[in-house]
């Protein structure tokens, strides 16, 4: 394609399983690609849970994944496997098995998506997980509506930023949980029609109150745990509960199937990241479609919190587990 390519690039290792203080900057051979493939030089890759659970050893990657952090990026393509789409030069984000936290990136052409209008490679990069996860989850999974009601848990984070804005803009209202003042705060000026702190308050009776005792229609959980029962007393008949993480735990107490039956309710679940490339391809699709033009608009926004250098990767990991940040926490590496 024209571009001269370098002998070897920089890449965050992890010296065995553990804390941010195992990982590190080195330097190794560039990706190979394989069928269906682009090579992505990197400008700006986003930090997620499941990179902090990886390093930690409790989360492995897929099968043939590259072994290094990182799973959503943006850049440069630079060369691409015979029979995908692009010739070189084109401004990606891409949603990856891992491989992210370095100078270059084999993705998937068709988890690829263009950067949205005006964008930067920080703010590129910071789309493709959770927006991602938000559209399976709560479109696809949960089936939210326009007219309906969303509680999502973790209002703050990078998955309850994007689900308030993108519940809105797609003619939903929205309730937040978040742990604290200044987080319910940001999830309120985000679109959410209220914030519940969940330290202060029970959200179980704030949701009743603010829905006229009806409950909600959708529940994107990310805490799991005993959350579960309680999240069971916030859904209105017909109810869904989508479960994406377990900051909680994965296991609930004693419930009231009773309840499940009488009121009709969904409990439901996915993970993104063994899914196959088809199937995310798909998902690259509807996104393309229906959510990057509300993106080009401005109706809806990734949140960053802070970016780092990639030689700073550990602290940015421990203002993750922190769960200090409100939104994105991105690696520039521009």
């Amino acid at each position: 394609m024209g571009t001269a390519l370098p002998a070897s690039m920089r890449f965050v290792a992890a010296s065995g399983p553990g804390g941010p203080g195992v990982l590190a900057v080195a330097h190794g051979p560039l990706p190979a690609l394989r069928d269906g493939e682009v090579l992505v030089r990197v400008e700006a890759a986003g930090i997620n849970r499941v990179d902090c659970q990886q390093r930690a050893g409790a989360y492995g990657p897929p099968p043939g994944a590259s072994p290094v952090l990182g799973v959503e990026v943006a850049g440069e393509v630079v060369a691409a496997a015979p029979g995908t789409a692009f010739t070189g030069g084109e401004r990606v984000c891409a949603l990856v098995e891992g491989g992210g936290y370095a100078a270059y990136c084999a993705a998937p052409a068709t988890q690829c998506l263009r950067w949205p209008a005006g964008y930067d490679a920080v703010q590129a990069a910071a789309l493709p997980e959770t927006f991602f996860t938000v559209w399976a989850n709560l479109f696809a999974n949960g089936c939210l509506k326009p007219g309906e009601t969303l509680l999502v848990h973790g209002g703050s984070s990078g998955i309850g930023t994007t689900a308030i804005q993108l519940a809105t803009a797609l003619g939903a209202s929205a309730i937040a949980t978040a742990g604290s003042p200044a987080k319910c705060d940001a999830c309120v000026r985000l679109g959410a029609k209220a914030a519940i702190d969940y330290t202060r308050e029970d959200f179980v009776a704030r949701v009743r109150e603010l829905t006229a005792r009806r409950g909600v229609d959708v529940i994107l959980d990310l805490v799991g745990g005993d959350y579960l029962a309680r999240n069971l007393a916030c859904l209105a008949p017909r109810g869904r509960l989508v479960i994406i993480g377990f900051l909680g735990g994965s296991r609930a107490g004693e419930i009231d199937l009773a309840r499940i039956v009488v009121r009709h309710l969904t409990v439901t679940g996915s993970t993104l990241r063994p899914r196959d490339a088809a199937e995310k391809g798909r998902l690259a699709d509807g996104l393309a479609a229906s959510v990057w033009p509300l993106l080009d608009a401005g109706r809806c926004a990734p949140v960053i919190d802070r970016t780092y250098p990639l030689e700073r990767v550990a602290e940015a990991h421990a203002r993750m587990e922190s769960s200090a940040h409100i939104g994105k926490l991105v690696l520039d590496l521009r």
